[in-house]
């Protein structure tokens, strides 16, 4: 195990910062923009975390995980190259988006069929899951606008993609399994 104790090392004090292979770019290139916004994105959690519990704490537990594989991912260029690298850099597989799409077939089952939009709100946990969903929004465009100039694993993208849908169906599931709901009424303030 590595012990970090040193939390300040300068090195990113002229505006670059180190990626997972070693090579410096800027704070604000696509790449550090896409995978700061997943982290963004799991700070989120860790505040929905705060009024869940039992199942669907679990399920954003494991959701947090998988943001810290995605932002390694990420933070890791030159895809082509994993196979000469030192050791085997972590990529997003398949299977974890594949459980997201499990969890979110399985909650949606219980909910009836959505017949307007819903407006961000609810429960404290249900309004927290719309704002983990408009967070991961953002960092799938980030992810994707990286990705028409880079290579990016597609598994990375594709788990974002299900990431938001996940947050917005147990958004549901958090408002009594969607009885709560708060629903949009079109032109209501005319």
């Amino acid at each position: 195990m590595v012990v970090l104790n040193k939390i300040y090392t300068k090195t990113g004090d002229a505006g670059e910062t180190a990626l997972g292979n070693g090579s410096r770019v800027a704070k604000h290139s696509s790449r550090v923009n896409a995978y700061g916004t997943v982290d963004e994105t799991n700070a989120t959690v860790g505040l929905a975390r705060q009024h869940a519990s039992g199942e669907i704490d679990a399920q954003l537990a494991m959701i947090q995980n998988d943001l810290f594989d995605l932002g390694a991912d990420l933070c890791r260029p030159d895809m082509e190259k994993d196979a000469d690298a030192e050791y085997q850099p972590l990529r997003v597989a398949a299977a974890q988006v594949s459980r997201l799409e499990n969890e979110i077939d399985a909650m949606n089952a219980a909910l009836e069929p959505l017949r307007s939009f819903i407006l961000p709100g609810g429960s404290a946990l249900a309004a927290q899951l719309h704002l983990c969903r408009t967070v991961s929004r953002r960092a799938e465009r980030l992810t994707v606008e990286l990705a028409a100039m880079e290579s990016v694993n597609a598994d990375a993208v594709k788990y974002l993609n299900r990431l938001s849908d996940w947050f917005f169906v147990a958004s549901r599931i958090a408002n009594n399994d969607g009885k709560d709901d708060v629903l949009w009424v079109p032109g209501a303030n005319r």
